[in-house]
């Protein structure tokens, strides 16, 4: 895996998918939606624009529908049921039809315009991982977080600063070629593992952090921070047994 930061290559992305994942998050969709079309039809022609609506109950399902009637570029997945976050990726990576795909979170905590300065590093490697510069969260996230990358990166080999950063760019052609289980959590875990060990890359590169202005956070939960460890050791175990599947 290659963890540093390469120089820009002036190869351009020919085809770009970028998807949110959603759950109750109204407030902020329609406005991160016309910036992703914005940004995404500058970085390229070819590129699709995903909302993956998790089984929200505020409203967010009929406003996605309305920005994809609006948006030829756009397009929606619905759950039915909230499934959780992990689910809610797989279904983004999976309904991603262009040659790269990238994901942030519905949220609006990161300014998707650094997708620009995350786009020329994938000339040089299969994943691009964003780590949060200056992480808008209290002092017990913080302190959380770190905590299980080490223990993340120890058990998987995984030598990276923020596992979880909701800013990735990946080759679509990865997820031809891996398995994903996670409904929970630890989904950016399970395909980075997965990923790595069939050979596939990572380089790194800091992005700006912000603070929510809307909706709520369940990563402080306590059912979706015991359902990660119980997946975690599941994984291990599963990788360990299985080898690169």
């Amino acid at each position: 895996m290659n963890n540093s930061i390469q120089q820009p290559c002036s190869q351009p992305v020919t085809s770009l998918s970028v998807f949110f994942p959603c759950y109750n998050e109204k407030d902020s969709i329609c406005a991160l939606t016309k910036k992703a079309i914005s940004v995404a039809g500058e970085l390229c022609d070819d590129y699709e624009v995903i909302l993956v609506d998790d089984g929200s109950s505020d409203g967010t399902a009929e406003l996605a529908d309305q920005l994809a009637e609006k948006y030829p570029t756009v397009h929606v997945v619905h759950h039915p049921v909230n499934k959780g976050y992990g689910a809610a990726l797989q279904s983004g990576f999976r309904a991603a039809a262009k040659e790269y795909v990238f994901y942030t979170d519905g949220d609006g905590q990161f300014d998707i315009a650094e997708i620009s300065t995350v786009l020329p590093l994938i000339a040089h490697c299969d994943i691009v991982s964003g780590y949060r510069l200056n992480r808008q969260e209290g002092l017990l996230r913080k302190i959380n977080a770190f905590c299980w990358t080490k223990l993340v990166g120890f058990l998987f080999d995984l030598k990276l600063k923020d596992i979880d950063c909701a800013f990735k760019l990946y080759r679509r052609e990865i997820f031809d070629n891996i398995e994903m289980h996670s409904t929970g959590a630890l989904i950016d875990t399970e395909i980075l593992a997965r990923a790595t060990r069939k050979g596939y890359t990572v380089t790194q590169i800091g992005v700006h952090h912000f603070p929510r202005r809307a909706g709520q956070s369940s990563g402080a939960d306590i059912k979706v921070i015991l359902r990660a460890f119980k997946e975690l050791f599941k994984l291990r175990k599963q990788i360990r047994q299985t080898g690169n599947k």
